[in-house]
């Protein structure tokens, strides 16, 4: 019956969507936007960049693999948690539902102030060729991810309070989901224009790589040793990449061929 009801609120959401989600402006009447000159074609533009230059571009490839550890670590948590903390902490089924339910709920939020108070550290700095100033909060997120999977590992107890476990899974959905939002909206601002949609889906790739590691590979961990060994792993991986991310954070984040001026 849950299934169903999902399901069916998705058909539903989606019928909406294709009756007011519109594709151009010419479908209700206005006019489109017109890229270029109205005079004639020109060449490309100074931020356009070959194939080529954006792929061998190290920022995008430091972007997916940072995407690939947050997304995949999220998805374990988000995936495994419940299991963990009834298998290992002597958590009732309730609880496990109840963490998960505080998780999304600090996700929520993490997302909304990612979005904001990034927003306006760009509007406070602007966007350089080096270094971001997104990074900041996406660097101080990601340690919160590790702080916050190392108090799940290490304080939680068959006597701890529910207060405390609710706590720490609405403090790792707000690190670990602001995150999620800010690797896309990079991706996109840091490429070239004729490459922003594709520099997007790379890194969503990348996730998707980050998700599918978060299963098969890290149950068998859990198998072979302990759920407990296999959320260590998961919270070194993350710190790993913080420090790596931390260290780079002001390489050159311009994708593809900088235009002559910047160069």
């Amino acid at each position: 019956t849950t299934l169903s009801l999902s399901g069916l609120a998705c058909m539903v959401t989606a019928f909406f969507c294709l009756l007011f989600i519109k594709n151009e402006p010419s479908d209700v009447g206005l006019a489109n936007i017109e890229h270029g000159s109205k005079k004639g074609k020109r060449g490309p533009s100074n931020d356009d960049s070959t194939l080529k230059e954006f792929l061998l571009s190290p920022y995008l490839w430091v972007l997916s693999f940072g995407y690939l550890v947050v997304f995949g670590v999220k998805t374990a948590c988000t995936d495994w948690g419940q299991l963990f903390l009834i298998q290992d902490k002597a958590q009732s089924a309730l609880m496990g539902s109840s963490y998960m339910s505080a998780l999304e709920v600090g996700g929520l939020v993490g997302s909304l102030a990612a979005g904001f108070l990034s927003d306006r550290a760009v509007a406070r700095n602007g966007l350089r060729t080096h270094g971001n100033p997104r990074h900041s909060l996406l660097l101080s997120m990601m340690a919160g991810m590790c702080l916050s999977m190392y108090l799940f590992r290490v304080t939680i107890t068959p006597e701890s309070s529910k207060v405390w476990i609710l706590t720490l899974g609405a403090l790792f959905g707000f690190s670990s989901y602001g995150p999620i939002a800010l690797f896309g909206v990079i991706a996109n601002e840091s490429a070239p224009s004729n490459y922003c949609g594709t520099s997007h889906a790379i890194v969503a790739l990348m996730a998707n790589v980050g998700g599918f590691l978060a299963g098969l590979p890290f149950s068998s961990i859990a198998k072979h040793y302990s759920w407990d060994v296999a959320f260590w792993v998961a919270e070194i991986t993350c710190g790993i990449t913080t420090i790596c991310f931390f260290l780079l954070r002001n390489m050159r984040t311009k994708m593809g061929r900088l235009p002559r001026k910047a160069d």
